[in-house]
């Protein structure tokens, strides 16, 4: 079994880069959330890309966009994606955090990723969180 990580260690602000090895360390003491905590980095590909065929192909044959507009609009959408994948990263990820519970869930959230920055299997966001929230943004716009 992986080495389990001290949660004291996380209330307080962890040291960065703490194995640069490709392992994996458990974060939870429920095996069920251990579980969804750990993902191959394959996934969000095996998942995302037939939605985003999917969306292309409602776009072009059943909505009726022209190809240049979908185009565009695809490219617009990954610049965004990207200009907001920086912001989050920087603004939020980064945040310091000043409670106890605050500190405990940014370093679930990301702090992690820093102690273990070669652990393949945190490397991505979980289907647990990432399927809500596409939901979510599909909602939105």
């Amino acid at each position: 079994m992986a080495e389990r990580l001290h949660h004291e260690r996380a209330f307080s602000k962890p040291p960065l880069y703490v194995s640069a090895k490709n392992e994996t360390v458990r974060m939870f003491d429920n095996d069920f959330i251990e579980f969804f905590s750990r993902v191959h980095p394959a996934t969000p590909l095996i998942l995302y890309l037939p939605v985003v065929g999917y969306m292309l192909y409602t776009a072009l044959w059943r909505q009726g966009f022209s190809l240049f507009v979908v185009v565009g609009l695809f490219l617009l959408g990954m610049l965004l994606w990207t200009l907001l994948e920086y912001l989050i990263h920087r603004y939020i990820f980064h945040y310091e955090p000043k409670t106890r519970i605050g500190k405990r869930l940014h370093y679930i959230i990301h702090g992690v990723h820093h102690d273990y920055p070669n652990d393949a299997r945190r490397l991505v966001m979980p289907p647990s969180v990432s399927v809500p929230l596409a939901f979510l943004f599909y909602g939105m716009f």
